[in-house]
């Protein structure tokens, strides 16, 4: 009961995406039904000028009767193209709405519901899922409607011409739809099981050419092929499964349709010579055995299609109805009154089942402008600290405020333009330099773009550029280099004129002088913005106005580097370390 229950609402869920296409959805259904109709005027017609036209010899009876077939064959053409044309038009705007639909609600996703499916799982979605559901319901407006109502009418034709041949017609569906459900069900859990590799597959495509760099260099280009092999071959052996199941419908479908014209020629024959059939209706029982069995071959195909097709609805409605972890309070605050940030006993787990939290009872007070340094090694949990602010994800306990209010009492869209995070993926998007500048202020002038690239010394390599700031970037920022991308991220989070600013190991890859050069012009240009970096380099952070020290997701130390130096044990082996050119953090911390 809670399967169907569970089944209803996926198919409710789909299919109230059909919108604005409710006409072309009830009209192809229509149309085909009148082609159906046609079709099956044709053989009495045609029985009609074989017993009253041939045998008769009344040649008008032959032409008058012909111009009906012809007229009907018209008409049951025009009803096709009718069907055929709507058909297409209901199915690919069902589609085109699935896709802006389950875009538009992954853009509400926090991190955690991103998690929950992966960037593969949501493009399979998004792709292979939704051109299943396209094709699936193109064929049940057309042959869903079109092959039920052939058969029902071709039967009750045929009986009303011969019940005792007709019942060899009803024998026959009886026995092909028993076998059809028995081997639809067996097909189903294949077809269920082949979408789950599509994800796997599409993960294996997606790592591989995201990282098609570190694939060369390290040349593993062998190791990925294998990799991408197994994939393939685990996908095409479950469709070969599949497919072996299903292909069974063939002949058993072919061997019936000949044993019913054999046995309807054999009693047909035997019928017509005592007289209590004619030629014309034998031709016509055998048109419409023709009819019965070939639709009863569409209706198998059409189950399978909905087989395929409903592991992508179930999959597209998770989506769809996946309940979104962060969203705004009933009357959200709208203003963020300025930079300070207060953790209050913060605890934080990405899975609820965690044994161990990731951040264990965090407490800090940060003043509005302070600049705050964070170090602390790999594992710490410095990202996830700093992920928190502009609430990526909300705390499992204690809370979070911002401008002397909780996080989670504010607008979303109104805490993130105050919060300005520069991730250690720094990303940038097709278009020009302008343009991924402009992500961080779409009003932004040419000059506040130029403004921000100097305060980020990337200004330097642009004026470099052919093109400078009208240069093109590609999809990833792969023709410039990281440095340059971290420093391009920098300047598009500063066009925010945020209240405060996140560096997650943002300047990474700039060598120690730009650093140096970036970090005092964010003291002089930006001082009444909060600050926070996170840094594997103590020279990066040493003239922060705190620094925190972060171990195993607890506050390790937060003090000025000076009273660090000499109160915590971890910081000062890791300056040390560094003072001798002996290592990072991570390795400072181990010493």
């Amino acid at each position: 009961m809670d399967l169907n229950k569970r089944k209803n609402n996926f198919h409710k869920t789909i299919f109230a995406h059909v919108g604005e296409f409710k006409v072309p959805s009830i009209m192809t259904p229509t149309f085909m039904v009148g082609e159906v109709i046609m079709e099956m005027v044709i053989p009495l017609l045609m029985a009609s000028i074989i017993d009253k036209g041939v045998n008769a010899g009344d040649m008008g009876h032959i032409v008058r009767v012909g111009m009906w077939m012809v007229l009907a064959a018209g008409a049951g053409l025009l009803f096709g193209l009718g069907g055929a044309w709507c058909g297409a038009r209901a199915s690919t705007g069902l589609a085109r709405n699935l896709r802006r639909a389950e875009f538009e609600h992954i853009q509400k996703f926090s991190f955690a519901n991103i998690d929950h499916f992966g960037v593969s799982g949501l493009i399979t979605r998004l792709t292979t899922d939704v051109t299943n559901i396209q094709n699936a319901f193109q064929m049940i407006l057309r042959i869903g409607f079109r092959a039920p109502t052939s058969l029902i009418i071709a039967m009750g034709m045929a009986f009303f011409i011969s019940p005792r041949l007709a019942s060899i017609y009803l024998i026959a569906v009886i026995v092909l739809a028993i076998f059809l459900l028995i081997v639809m069900r067996k097909a189903m859990k294949y077809f269920r099981e082949v979408f789950d590799r599509y994800d796997e597959l599409n993960e294996s495509v997606q790592e591989n050419v995201s990282a098609i760099r570190v694939v060369k260099s390290f040349v593993r280009e062998d190791y990925e092929n294998d990799k991408f092999r197994k994939a393939v071959t685990n996908l095409y052996s479950l469709f070969v499964r599949a497919e072996k199941t299903v292909v069974t419908n063939m002949p058993v479908m072919m061997g019936s349709v000949y044993a019913c014209i054999l046995l309807l020629s054999w009693f047909g024959a035997k019928m017509i010579v005592a007289r209590d059939l004619t030629t014309g209706e034998l031709m016509s029982l055998l048109a419409y055995c023709m009819a019965i069995l070939m639709n009863l071959m569409f209706l198998s195909m059409l189950f399978v299609m909905f087989t395929m097709s409903e592991a992508s609805m179930n999959r597209i409605a998770q989506v769809l109805d996946e309940e979104i972890t962060l969203t705004n309070p009933e009357n959200p605050e709208m203003e963020v009154a300025d930079g300070s940030i207060r953790f209050d006993h913060v605890m934080f787990s990405y899975s609820e089942t965690a044994e161990k939290p990731v951040l264990n009872d965090i407490c800090l007070e940060i003043r509005s402008g302070e600049t705050i340094g964070i170090i602390g090694g790999t594992g710490s949990s410095k990202s996830s600290l700093v992920n928190l602010i502009p609430r990526l994800y909300d705390v499992t306990g204690g809370a979070v405020y911002v401008g002397g209010k909780d996080v989670r009492c504010y607008d979303l869209d109104t805490l993130r333009r105050e919060v300005a995070v520069v991730l250690q993926k720094n990303v940038l998007f097709a278009g020009t330099i302008f343009e991924n500048l402009r992500w961080g202020n779409p009003d932004a002038t040419d000059e506040e773009c130029i403004e921000a690239c100097r305060l980020a010394c990337a200004d330097e390599f642009i004026s470099q550029l052919p093109e400078g700031y009208n240069t093109h970037i590609e999809q990833g920022g792969t023709n410039v280099s990281g440095g340059q991308r971290q420093r391009l991220c920098i300047a598009r989070a500063l066009l925010k004129n945020p209240k405060v600013l996140i560096l997650d190991d943002s300047t990474s890859a700039v060598d120690t002088a730009t650093d140096a050069k970036i970090q005092a012009a964010f003291r002089e240009k930006i001082p009444g913005t909060t600050r926070l970096i996170i840094a594997q380099r103590i020279s990066s952070v040493e003239h922060a106005d705190r620094i925190l020290v972060m171990h195993d997701g607890c506050v390790d130390g937060f003090d000025t580097h000076e009273n660090l130096l000499k109160t915590n044990e971890i910081y000062r082996d890791v300056y040390e370390s560094q003072i001798k050119g002996s290592g990072d953090f991570d390795k400072g911390g181990e010493d």
